[in-house]
């Protein structure tokens, strides 16, 4: 078994086929066309969801001259949707970068979010969640993006293996019962069993 451990990782595992099951996001699969190459079936996915700005005392604007001098909070790790790349899009539209934005990152969301609440930064760039409205105000949010796609489970399917595809729906949906995070609860499989 082989588990990565970086997105470096995960991009190099999918361009080469070495991965039988993959959590991913899709447009790394189709990035690689992996789906056609290798046989990468979705088999399950998570909802979609979506990118906002949240602050804890003012809703953002998603203006130049109110993010001007503004400290905001996003993910070291590029891939993320909702905490890197949609927020580094919506500031380059603006005209916003490194150089006139002060950027700190952090590696988790959890870490965003604590980082907010101690007062590191002004804005972070994440999803909602339904716990947050137990610490932070749905009135507080600038949405940046309504719909990123969320991740999905694929398995290799190099032949019609439909006993294989059920025994490892079974596995995956055992899977994401038992985590601990409510996002991974939430999930759909694909038809084809019965």
């Amino acid at each position: 078994m082989i588990i990565g451990q970086s997105d470096y990782d995960t991009f190099r595992y999918i361009n080469h086929g070495v991965v039988d099951l993959a959590l991913v996001k899709r447009n790394v699969v189709d990035a690689f066309a992996a789906n056609d190459i290798y046989g990468l079936t979705p088999i399950a996915s998570h909802p979609d969801y979506g990118a906002f700005f949240i602050s804890l005392r003012e809703k953002p604007k998603l203006e130049k001259e109110y993010l001007l001098g503004k400290r905001i909070g996003l993910l070291d790790y590029p891939s993320s949707r909702s905490g890197h790349i949609v927020p580094k899009t919506v500031l380059k539209r603006l005209g916003l970068s490194d150089t006139n934005v002060n950027i700190v990152y952090y590696s988790s969301h959890k870490e965003l979010r604590r980082a907010l609440l101690a007062g590191e930064v002004d804005i972070i760039s994440s999803y909602w969640a339904k716990d947050d409205e137990e610490i932070l105000s749905k009135n507080y949010t600038a949405p940046l993006l309504q719909q990123v796609s969320g991740m999905r489970w694929y398995l290799k399917m190099q032949t019609q293996n439909t006993d294989l595809f059920c025994a490892m729906q079974s596995v995956i949906h055992d899977i994401a019962m038992a985590h601990p995070r409510p996002y991974y609860k939430n999930i759909v499989l694909e038809e084809g069993c019965r």
